[in-house]
């Protein structure tokens, strides 16, 4: 019988055997590889720990949650999207905003010249979200939104839209990211400095586990802190970490644990790295279950369940011969559904080039499709766990996310630490290295370094009209001209007395959304309150 040494001295291509966050991986996994107490670190589905799955019968019951991004233009434009992807069998919307309606300014800032609609949808007030939804029953489908600093804003939209279509603020289902944290750690859209931010989130967390129970007030994100660079163990112990972190401010306003946190969601990358992925996201289960039980002392083992959303690898689609991106995506995609994933967004394969057409979006979708319809993996929990190597790579990741968690205690916490910058040179540092090892073609990207291929690729595109950011501009003067102005005046004052006090905001908010005071506005009126944050840079 060959031994490892042999194995490894005469069976061996000459490439560095390492996962893409540079855990080295051996020639050969056994049980000697890995000590695993099957009740202790693993549990059947739907038993804690958790690591095999929140469910016990997983997608035998029901499947994951297809939930194309999708937004651009104006409300109208990405309304018919909406509209098309629920044609073609896609189950929940998820909504991307432009860049002004994330960084709080209406669509006729100057800040906001050239940006309206380019990246999402531009949603400046009220009147465009009942327009962003027309025709969609608020009551049936999910709704996911991508925003964090101006979240509760646009929530308050939400509720006011699905009251007017006669459904209650309690029977709507879906989740805001409102996940602030983490745009100090590595996306950079914020407003307002970390303390005002955070109580504005905690009185969304507040706000919805009293009057929102079936919606998500958070999804703890480390999708964009992979998408930053980070390596596999920091995208989950800097999540994980943040998310205690919406725990501990819940419990200071005086919830209790069980009341907020089974509604609390996490978002997580489904990067290139099949088997490391699957490991990180049973490693996250595991790990959460076990601090809300034992650091955090909940009872509701709903509050131990770490559901989640994944999305595939933005960092992962090529330019260079862009159809490529179909196979890694389809890759990434099968990862997520192997580790467990609650829904999924699939990247189309244009979109290293700009927005996704409607075809290729239609790829991505049907991508999601022939893994639940076609391969199987759907019909047992977990199929590859008690993989030697699998179980290896899920308890090595556990142990580095403990570590990052003792460093971040000593820094003082999450905040601390954000304001000491560590989490954004930690990242900076991951992304140098692994840069580093494309050009000194120690990691090989098809179609980057490796089968390249000359000339531009013949993709068609989709291009936004730039006469729609005159017109979304020209909408929001005219409601601002329409509107009566005297209650508008009032709403926003009432909100900035109340920023300055201690009263939960989400009340302010909401009136002034029926005032058809804009974002923007809302926005201004905080800023004035509680200032805004510039960040130290890193270099």
């Amino acid at each position: 019988m060959a031994t490892t040494e042999n194995r490894r001295a005469t069976s061996e291509r000459p490439a560095s055997f390492s996962t893409m966050s540079g855990i080295e991986v051996e020639p050969l996994y056994s049980p000697a590889s890995v000590a695993v107490d099957y009740g202790r670190d693993l549990g059947d589905p739907g038993v804690f720990p958790f690591t095999r799955g929140v469910y016990p019968s997983m997608y035998r019951g029901r499947l994951w949650t297809m939930r194309q991004f999708a937004g651009f233009g104006t409300a109208r434009d990405t309304n018919e999207r909406f509209r098309y992807l629920l044609e073609h069998g896609q189950t929940g919307l998820s909504t991307a905003f432009d860049m002004p309606t994330l960084m709080g300014y209406d669509s006729d800032h100057p800040r906001s010249l050239g940006e309206v609609g380019r990246e999402g949808v531009a949603v400046d007030s009220l009147a465009d979200m009942r327009e962003l939804f027309a025709g969609i029953p608020l009551g049936e489908v999910s709704t996911s939104m991508t925003i964090n600093s101006p979240a509760a804003i646009l929530l308050g939209f939400y509720v006011c839209v699905a009251e007017e279509q006669g459904v209650p603020r309690a029977a709507l289902r879906g989740t805001a990211q409102t996940d602030i944290l983490k745009e100090y750690i590595a996306q950079k859209e914020w407003i307002f400095p970390p303390g005002p931010s955070m109580r504005l989130v905690t009185d969304m967390v507040e706000f919805c586990a009293r009057e929102m129970p079936l919606w998500h007030p958070i999804s703890v994100s480390g999708y964009h802190i992979r998408e930053a660079g980070s390596t596999a163990a920091q995208e989950l112990a800097f999540t994980l970490a943040d998310g205690f972190t919406y725990v501990e401010w819940g419990l200071e306003r005086g919830l209790s644990v069980d009341e907020f946190a089974p509604r609390l969601s996490f978002f997580f990358n489904a990067h290139i790295d099949f088997f490391e992925e699957i490991a990180k996201y049973r490693a996250a289960r595991r790990i959460w279950a076990r601090e809300l039980r034992d650091r955090y002392g909940a009872k509701d083992e709903r509050s131990m369940l770490m559901r989640f959303h994944s999305q595939t690898a933005g960092v992962s689609l090529t330019a260079q011969q862009p159809e490529l991106n179909i196979v890694r995506t389809a890759i990434e995609a099968l990862a997520a559904v192997l580790g467990g994933t609650q829904s999924l967004h699939t990247n189309s394969f244009d979109e290293a080039l700009a927005l996704p057409t409607e075809a290729a979006v239609k790829i991505a979708l049907r991508t999601q499709q022939v893994i639940a319809e076609e391969t199987g993996v759907a019909s047992t929990p977990d199929p590859l766990g008690g993989s030697w190597f699998l179980e290896a790579l899920t308890d090595r990741l556990e142990r580095e996310a403990y570590e990052y968690f003792e460093r971040i205690e000593r820094l003082g916490g999450v905040i601390a630490a954000i304001e000491q910058n560590f989490f954004q040179s930690e990242i900076a540092e991951a992304a140098f290295r692994f840069q580093a090892e494309l050009e000194r073609e120690e990691r090989r990207i098809v179609s980057v370094n490796a089968y390249v291929e000359g000339g531009e690729p013949e993709v068609p595109l989709f291009h936004v009209d730039p006469a729609l950011e005159r017109e979304q501009a020209e909408r929001v003067r005219a409601l601002r001209a329409s509107r009566d102005a005297e209650a508008a005046r009032r709403a926003l004052e009432r909100l900035a007395a109340d920023a300055a006090g201690d009263v939960n905001l989400m009340g302010a908010i909401i009136d002034a959304a029926r005032a058809d005071v804009t974002m923007g506005e809302m926005c201004d009126a905080l800023r004035e309150v509680w200032g805004v944050w510039r960040e130290t840079p890193v270099f």
